[in-house]
């Protein structure tokens, strides 16, 4: 009888021992897949919370809370000028709002460059870097490229008019020419209004009367007074185009391949000295070599 007791109390120690193997076998495996569940849904990146446009907004429009909405993206990849999720977009109650500068779209992230700091307007003057002034250039279909040009477009600048060329001899100016010419005056002049609008929302081609251009005060006394003394025409600059235009002026003479004009050459009289002498009532003139 102790002989059978004993068995079934080493068959019931072996079956314990085997249960809590397995036990422990399951939990092992259990957290193990439990830590790679979690490890599989957490994204291989950095997240970061940003402001997205929640609808449409247009340039001049006030930014208000309606506008926005977080959502979260990757940390690594921001665009410079997002606004994170712990930044306040709204102070105060929005009491002094933001401007809109640029049109946007939903879902578009919010950056700094396209909205004004609180308190600020939308006009030209939050459109203009530190040391830059805005020129307002008269344009028509033909000098402004046919009404497509848009805020934010870079342009050449050419003006035409006549130059005064002075003509000598010896040194001494006796006369002037004029002569037709168009020049090369600025190169890559960023477009920052046209007419009344700043935004880049404009559609389609807009025969516009003026654009605005910014452009350092040296700048502006140089368009100025090529504006007052001849025509300025635009010239529309590709997308990304960093190419720098050499110095351009064309004449009637080089539109046609013509060689200019020479000087006129007037021709020296030579200089003959005499003395008067009377011979009787005639009076006669012989030649004597000059002397200065």
């Amino acid at each position: 009888m102790r002989a059978i007791f004993g068995l079934v109390l080493v068959a019931g120690l072996g079956l314990a021992g085997f249960a809590v193997y397995m036990a422990q076998d399951y939990v092992s495996g259990l957290n193990n897949r439990l830590a790679r569940a979690e490890q599989a849904s957490k994204p291989p990146f950095k997240v970061a919370e940003i402001y997205v446009l929640e609808k449409n907004i247009d340039y001049g429009d006030v930014l208000t809370p309606e506008h926005v909405r977080k959502v979260k993206v990757n940390g690594d990849a921001l665009p410079e000028g997002t606004f994170t999720g712990d930044f306040e977009l709204f102070p105060n109650d929005n009491k002094e709002p933001r401007m809109v500068l640029r049109q946007m779209e939903r879902n578009e992230p919010l950056l700094a460059s396209k909205i004004t700091n609180p308190g600020e307007g939308a006009g030209l003057t939050s459109l203009l870097d530190p040391g830059m002034r805005a020129f307002a250039i008269e344009v028509d279909v033909a000098s402004g490229v046919s009404g497509f040009l848009r805020p934010g477009d870079k342009v050449d600048i050419y003006w035409t008019g006549s130059v005064s060329i002075a003509r000598a001899q010896n040194t001494e100016n006796v006369g002037s020419s004029r002569r037709d010419v168009t020049k090369l005056i600025e190169s890559a002049v960023e477009i920052i209004a046209v007419d009344q609008q700043a935004g880049g929302d404009i559609t389609g081609a807009t025969i516009a009367r003026t654009v605005t251009v910014a452009v350092r005060p040296q700048q502006v006394a140089r368009l100025g007074q090529a504006q007052y003394n001849g025509k300025l025409s635009l010239s529309l600059v590709g997308l990304g185009d960093e190419t720098v235009a050499d110095s351009i002026e064309v004449d009637q003479n080089a539109l046609l391949g013509l060689a200019a004009a020479p000087a006129p050459v007037v021709e020296q009289k030579k200089e003959v000295c005499t003395i008067r002498t009377r011979r009787g009532a005639e009076v006669i003139e012989i030649p004597i070599p000059c002397t200065n």
